[in-house]
């Protein structure tokens, strides 16, 4: 039987993030949220994670959107003071002073701490913490915190994970099933895919299903260019045939990060 984990990255994002989410974990098929410590949900996020004391919170460690926590930082902002965009950490050699991505992530690891709650596990916005140098800060945070981390490195990186907690099988496509219009993906096509799922899954000893569920406000729909099939993504893990089967399986366990 698989431990599934269905995780939706950017709880703290905003309230709209954050709502759809708990509605997501309360009526359908999440059981996982990673947090974004700088963003301007995360009071909110926070106290909402309080109230729903078995969603799993990991850390969302961020470094592509919004601004850092800590000031006097520089080679990972922009001249405003805003971290710098994704396009950044695309270009194949970028260079960054990697002991303020540490200071920087280990600060936001540690304000999810402080607000009370006790992190199941990291990852990153845009995975950020599969690119480049950032790797290595990752896999140290990981170690010293002795937290599971989401393991979508490129296996040509050789990253070492030994002694670090992961799941066995990771779906990054999940993503699609909100921009089925958008990537003219037929209704065939779908329910192949939730089948596919419904078949693989069971094969491994513990999987995640990455997701981004939400309701929009303006923050969101003006700040993410994921925003309207957020909707449908929480619409699906929360009414869809497919989410009423993963619930009813024999073979599959919904789990946290935690349960590993």
């Amino acid at each position: 039987m698989v431990k599934l984990i269905v995780n939706a990255d950017d709880f703290g994002y905003s309230p709209g993030v954050n709502y759809g989410i708990i509605d997501c974990y309360q009526q359908g098929m999440l059981t996982s949220t990673t947090m974004m410590a700088n963003m301007p949900g995360f009071v909110h996020g926070v106290e909402l994670a309080k109230e729903n004391q078995g969603l799993g919170i990991g850390v969302h460690m961020t470094l592509t959107c919004g601004r850092p926590l800590l000031d006097g930082l520089q080679t990972i902002v922009d001249e405003s003071g805003k971290f710098k965009p994704l396009s950044f950490y695309q270009q194949e050699n970028f260079q960054i002073d990697t002991d303020e991505l540490y200071r920087e992530w280990d600060a936001q690891i540690r304000e999810i701490f402080e607000s009370g709650i006790t992190p199941t596990h990291l990852d990153s916005h845009h995975h950020t913490h599969t690119m480049g140098s950032c790797r290595e800060v990752a896999v140290s945070l990981a170690r010293e915190y002795q937290l599971p981390i989401r393991d979508n490195f490129p296996k040509e990186a050789l990253v070492d994970l030994a002694g670090i907690k992961k799941v066995a099988h990771f779906v990054d496509d999940f993503d699609y099933t909100g921009l089925q219009k958008e990537y003219q993906i037929s209704d065939q096509q779908m329910s192949d895919y939730f089948q596919r799922l419904l078949t693989e899954l069971p094969q491994y000893e513990s999987a995640e299903i990455m997701c981004h569920p939400a309701y929009l406000d303006r923050t969101i729909y003006e700040g993410s260019s994921l925003n309207m099939a957020r909707i449908i993504e929480a619409d699906i893990l929360m009414h869809s045939d497919f989410s009423k089967k993963i619930r009813a399986s024999e073979t599959i366990k919904l789990a946290t990060y935690a349960d590993l």
